[in-house]
Order: structure tokens, then C-alpha cells, then sequence
């Protein structure tokens, strides 16, 4: 027989959206990577495992992928909430940030990284200050991410200037270089608080590096109108003429695009991030999803981060993602279940160029999630991906494995002292007063 190290087994296997489940099915995994799927009765002939995970009512299925977040802003949780963006970052959300600290950056980090795993999500993308702290968390929890120090035009809590932020985003690029779970990426915030030259640099810097850009692009109107009054043109068609625009750009939100610069995303190549639940509660718009796919651009799913959430849910945010646009086109074909799945799943991993994420196969990265579907709420059970997308929650995650590590086992987190965390959580921020 042949060796793995570990065996997950269940009533019900996902290897990807589009294709057919796998009924009783099974996946061994040998140090980080997938080896074998298929019927449960197969594999167990087939592997001596070192251990054995057995879920009679599991659903087997890849882990998540967080597209965009911006993770130790669960310290700003709920801290301005119903407000329109301009206004909640500029008088609540950059004056609170100016308290952070690296040691609260990682407290933030580490509180996110308990939420996402509960969610099911095994990998992020993360833009937020101090990344260096970040990474270093999620090396020692277990997740995968792409994390980019947040570049603006004037001083961060972390840097003095943008040009610093760059030089900093080069120096995680050495220290993090060929980490098996850890990919930092070159994140300009937006198009109207980084000067044409600052976005330059930038794109340099991807460019030299061969690094994925992260940014926040089309968010607001008030965006689309303060780029078009400084540069006449829309802000997509703004980081064109910069040379941003490419297959390797992470777009964030997209909410405010015409036809024009729909078609211009499309012939570039640009990856898309969307966060419908951050958008709405900001009351930013909805972004042009169906347009978007029809195009041909790729989109993959974003939390955004806590502070506009209020949550790293993923599973709530596949259920908002597909809903949306079947309630405002009054079209329930558009934006199946399977599609909803896929941006958080293979269409997240075509976003982030890895083929070997979000679908499970031999070769793949054994990034894993089990869902418990012994729920009053998940029977009868016709359609997996459909229970998937919109009658599963967090709290039905049972089992979460990144990279052939077990992060959570029947609901326990492994790599995190979860009471231990919400402890220092509360201690930490006893004494300290954010701005509201």
C-alpha cells in the first residue's frame, strides 16, 4: 500500500464548482500536496495512512479564497458604521489607524485569521500597514495570503511616505522570498490618494519583480468624478495610461465602470475583486458583475475588511454575491451558485495565477474545508454546491487544512489559543481610545 499522511473521508466530495461530486468520496494528501481523489472505498485499499480524518456527514470541498481584506481591521470592528466610504475613512477609519501599532497589527491579524478559519477560508489577499507583522502571523497560524504594505501619498501610521512603503514592499519581497504559503504583492491604495509617479513606481516595482499589484479602483462615484476633474479621464482608464492595467493587476471593487471601461479591463486582462457586502453597507453601488462576466473578466470574491463588513465571512458573502444581482436585474439566472463558488475557489485562484488552489486534484496544494451537513438546515441535500453557496453558514466548517496541515479539527483551532486571543484582545484595547 501506498504511504500519505493523511486521509479525509466523507459522505459528499467537491473537487471543483463545475464539476460532478463525488459521492462517499475521499482525498489522500502527502506533505502539502493532494496525491489522490476519488471514491472512499478506492482510496482506503489504496493508502496506509499515517492518520485518518472520517466524516460520515462531511462535505468535502476547496478551501476558501479571501480576495481582499484588509485583516487587522477587526479591531475597528463596528467602531463607524453607516456612512458613506469618503467620509468613514477620512474622519473615522485613517484617524483610529493613526494608534496602530505592530504589536496591535498582529493582534488584529491573529483575530482574523481565527474568524477566517472558522469561515472555511484557507488563504487571503491582505493590504493593510506593518505587513511584515502580518506575515509573520500568518506563518505561525497556518493560512496562505498575498500581503501588501498599503502605499498613499502622505505618511501611514507606518511610514512616512509612499516612496517608503515601496521600499519597504522590496525588502518583504527578500524576507518572505520563497515561502511556501507567504507572496507579497506591490499595493498602491487607490488611484486618487497615490500621485501619477507613486503609481509609476509602483508598476515598476511589479514589473522588475514579476509581482501581482493589489488596488482599490472604481469604489465610488465620488472616486470616478475627483479622477476625471484631476485627469480627464475615468479612473480605470487613468491607471491604463499608467501601464497598470495588466493580467497581473488585483482590481478591488469595480463598483462605478461603464461599458468603456469594462471592455478595457477585458482586453488588459485585469483580475477583479469583488466585495458586494462591504459595498452595500457603504453604500457604494453594486458592481457590474454580469457585465464583467460576460466580458470574460475574471472575478473572485472579497471580504474587504471588518470595519466595513463587519465580518470575514465568505459564506455569507457567496449567498450576497449570487442573490444581488438576481434581486436588482429580477433575473434569478443570473450569477448561479456554481459561479458564486468559483470566485471563491478556482476563479480566485485563476485571479491570483496559481492552478494548483482552489480546486482539489492530484498535485493540488491540500488547502481543504469539511462542512458538517448533520444541520436541520443542510437536509435533504440535492444539489452540494447549491447548499454550498446558499443554505450552509460558518459555524457549519468542521474541518479546515492548509498546505497538509490540520488548522481546525471538529470546530477546534489547532494553530491558535483562541480564548487566549480574545483575552488579549480585550486587555489590549482597554486602555486605548480609537477616534469615533
Amino acid at each position: 500500500m501506498e504511504r500519505c499522511h493523511l486521509l479525509i473521508r466523507g459522505e459528499m466530495l467537491i473537487t471543483a464548482p463545475d464539476e460532478p461530486p463525488v459521492p462517499e468520496g475521499a482525498l489522500a494528501m502527502q506533505g502539502d500536496e493532494i496525491v489522490a481523489v476519488g471514491p472512499a472505498s478506492e482510496l482506503a485499499h489504496r493508502f496506509d495512512p499515517a492518520r485518518e480524518i472520517v466524516r460520515p456527514a462531511g462535505l468535502i470541498l476547496p478551501g476558501l479564497i479571501n480576495a481582499h481584506t484588509h485583516a487587522a481591521m477587526t479591531l475597528l470592528r463596528g467602531l463607524a458604521d453607516d456612512l458613506p466610504l469618503k467620509a468613514w475613512l477620512e474622519e473615522h477609519i485613517f484617524p483610529a489607524e493613526a494608534s496602530l501599532t505592530p504589536e496591535l497589527v498582529a493582534l488584529g491579524t491573529e483575530l482574523a485569521c481565527a474568524e477566517m478559519i472558522r469561515c472555511g477560508t484557507t488563504a487571503f489577499v491582505d493590504m493593510y500597514l506593518y505587513e511584515d507583522t502580518v506575515a509573520s502571523v500568518v506563518d505561525r497560524t497556518g493560512l496562505r495570503a498575498w500581503l501588501g504594505e498599503g502605499v498613499f501619498d502622505f505618511p501611514s501610521p507606518a511610514f512616512s511616505c509612499g516612496e517608503n512603503a515601496l521600499d519597504e514592499t522590496l525588502r518583504l519581497m527578500d524576507r518572505w522570498e520563497g515561502h511556501p504559503r507567504i507572496t507579497v504583492t506591490v499595493d498602491p491604495h487607490t488611484p486618487y490618494t497615490c500621485r501619477p509617479e507613486l503609481l509609476a513606481r509602483a508598476r515598476d516595482i511589479a514589473e522588475q519583480t514579476g509581482a501581482l499589484t493589489v488596488i482599490h479602483l472604481a469604489e465610488t462615484d465620488w472616486e470616478d468624478a475627483e479622477v476625471k476633474r484631476l485627469y480627464g479621464c475615468s479612473p480605470a482608464e487613468h491607471l491604463d495610461r499608467l501601464g497598470l492595467l495588466t493580467d497581473r493587476l488585483l482590481a478591488v471593487h469595480c463598483v462605478c465602470l461603464d461599458r468603456e471601461d469594462i471592455t478595457l479591463l477585458a482586453r488588459r486582462g485585469v483580475r477583479v475583486a469583488h466585495c458586494p457586502e462591504s459595498n452595500l453597507k457603504l453604500g457604494s453601488g453594486v458592481a457590474p458583475i454580469p457585465e464583467l462576466l460576460a466580458a470574460d473578466v475574471t472575478v473572485a470574491l472579497g471580504t474587504d475588511g471588518a470595519a466595513s463588513n463587519n465580518d470575514l465571512d465568505l459564506m455569507s458573502e457567496m449567498d450576497t454575491a449570487a442573490k444581488l444581482p438576481k434581486g436588482l436585474r429580477k433575473d434569478p439566472t443570473l450569477i448561479s451558485a456554481a459561479a458564486a463558488l468559483s470566485m471563491t475557489t478556482t476563479w480566485a485562484a485563476r485571479a491570483l495565477h496559481r492552478q494548483d488552489l482552489g480546486v482539489l486534484r492530484p498535485g493540488a496544494k491540500a488547502d481543504i474545508i469539511v462542512l458538517d451537513m448533520d444541520q436541520a438546515h443542510l437536509r435533504p441535500c440535492y444539489h452540494p454546491v447549491s447548499h454550498v453557496v446558499y443554505s450552509a453558514r460558518s459555524g457549519d466548517v468542521q474541518d479546515v487544512v492548509v498546505a497538509g496541515r490540520v488548522l481546525m479539527e471538529n470546530r477546534r483551532l489547532l494553530t491558535i489559543d483562541e480564548k487566549a486571543l480574545l483575552r488579549r484582545v480585550r486587555e489590549a484595547l482597554e486602555g486605548l481610545s480609537f477616534p469615533a
